[in-house]
Parts: structure tokens; C-alpha cells; sequence
């Protein structure tokens, strides 16, 4: 298969993905910024009120990015792994993988359906905050650089939750059990400055805390943690995941056993 065909077949699978949730645009793009102006209207006017600065910011600015990179993360994981796994179900994966399409064109497809709609929710959700805090965008091409890496990271993720995925119930097992609290443990209404020395090296074993914080440098210009260290890790992550998929998809793991 020659470059020009790949590059169709890679457009076509994007627009596929992009199309399937703007679509239903009611489903995925409007609840994220509903749910991300209840949490500014509870934690950050009636708790955040009551509350100091943090690291020298009102708490609604500090809880800011936090709540975008919240919203990307699992809009891009949630998109990838329902994808994913419906084409299992209806069995039309299959005529991808038996087609000479190369299983990176295939992995990239996915992935950039899931980045998009992790972007597009995070623009979105980023307009919301921008109503109620005042984000000073301080480093445009770190909150950039940032948001892109940690879409791909958790598209990657979701498509491997939904190659191992057997069942409608499985897909949601590691959103509720693992990535949702991660998340609300990764420094998102709270800064790790307040907590003991303990479980502040405790936190720093959570890698959405590393998102999370670089996110916040790129807007706020604040930050717990070297950028460095967090773009490293990011891209340690982004690297092994795009491995490990293609990786299970040459193997047919969850689509011929």
C-alpha cells in the first residue's frame, strides 16, 4: 500500500471518528461544559469562597485547568475505547485488520478520533471557565503542547481498554476504578504543597498529576513540579502506549480469541 493510499485510508478513519460525536454533539460536547460550570459554581464561588489563595491564586483560577484537563482526558479515553470496542461488536474491525492497511494507520485513526474530541471538548470547557476565572494563558505553547500529548496518551489508553475489553461493562470498569480517581487525585482542587510530606511523594507516583500541573504552568504560570520532568513523563507514557497497541493489535489480542 503506497503513501497516498495510507494517508486516505487514515483520513477517512478520522473523519469517521470525528463525525461519530459531532453527530451527537447533545451527548458529547455540551455535558462536559454543564458539569465543568456546576463544579466552578459549588467548589469555586460557594467552598472556593471560604477558602485562601492557593500558590499565590483565587481557588477558582487554580482549579481551572485542572477542570479542562479533567473534561479532555476523558472525553478522549471514553471516545477511543466506545469506538473501539462497537467495532468489535459489530465485527467490522475485522475487514481492517485483514486489509492491507498498515495497524499504525489503523492505531492513528483511533487515536486521532479521540484527540479531537478531547480537544474540541477542552476548547469548549476552557470558553466555559473563562466565565467564572481569569486565565492569563501564560506559556500558549506549553498548554498546547500539553493538551495534544495527554489527548494522545488517553486515547492510546482507551483503545487498549477496548481491544481487552469482552463486554459493554468492561469498558466502563477502568473509568470508574482507576481513571476517576486518579484524576480527582491528581491535583485538581487542591495543590500537593498542603499535603504531608508522605502523601506528597505518594502523589507524585500519580502520572495525571504531572498533566495536570504542566497544564496548570502553561495558563497560570504556577507549578508544583518541573516541566521538564512532566513533559518527560508524558512522552514516556505517550511512546510506551503506541508501542503496546500496536503491539496487541498484531496479535489479534480480544478480536481472534
Amino acid at each position: 500500500m503506497n503513501l497516498h493510499t495510507q494517508y486516505v485510508a487514515l483520513q477517512t478513519i478520522l473523519l469517521k471518528e470525528t463525525l461519530r460525536f459531532l453527530r451527537i454533539w447533545i451527548q458529547t460536547i455540551l455535558p462536559p461544559a454543564m458539569t465543568t460550570a456546576l463544579y466552578f459554581i459549588i467548589f469555586g464561588k460557594l467552598i472556593g469562597s471560604q477558602l485562601g489563595p492557593v500558590d499565590g491564586l483565587s481557588y477558582t483560577q487554580y482549579i481551572a485547568p485542572g477542570l479542562i484537563m479533567m473534561a479532555v482526558i476523558t472525553n478522549a479515553y471514553s471516545n477511543v475505547v466506545s469506538s473501539f470496542f462497537s467495532a468489535k461488536f459489530q465485527r467490522h474491525i475485522e475487514e481492517m485488520l485483514v486489509s492491507p492497511l498498515p495497524d499504525a494507520i489503523i492505531v492513528l485513526g483511533f487515536v486521532g478520533g479521540g484527540v479531537a474530541r478531547g480537544l474540541a471538548v477542552g476548547i469548549v470547557v476552557a470558553a466555559v471557565s473563562m466565565f467564572f476565572a481569569d486565565l492569563h494563558w501564560q506559556h500558549p505553547l506549553v498548554t498546547l503542547a500539553v493538551i495534544v500529548l495527554t489527548s494522545v496518551l488517553f486515547a492510546l489508553a482507551g483503545l487498549i481498554n477496548g481491544i481487552f475489553a469482552k463486554s459493554f461493562d468492561d469498558i466502563s470498569i477502568i473509568p470508574t476504578f482507576v481513571l476517576t480517581p486518579l484524576i480527582y487525585l491528581g491535583g485538581i482542587f487542591y495543590s500537593i504543597k498542603m499535603l504531608p510530606p508522605f502523601w506528597q511523594d505518594v502523589s507524585l507516583l500519580n502520572p495525571i498529576l504531572y498533566m495536570i500541573d504542566a497544564f496548570r504552568f502553561g495558563i497560570l504560570g504556577v507549578s508544583n513540579i518541573d516541566v521538564r520532568v512532566a513533559f518527560a513523563i508524558i512522552l514516556l507514557f505517550v511512546v510506551a502506549l503506541f508501542g503496546y497497541s500496536l503491539w496487541l493489535l498484531r496479535r489479534g489480542t480480544g478480536i481472534r480469541n
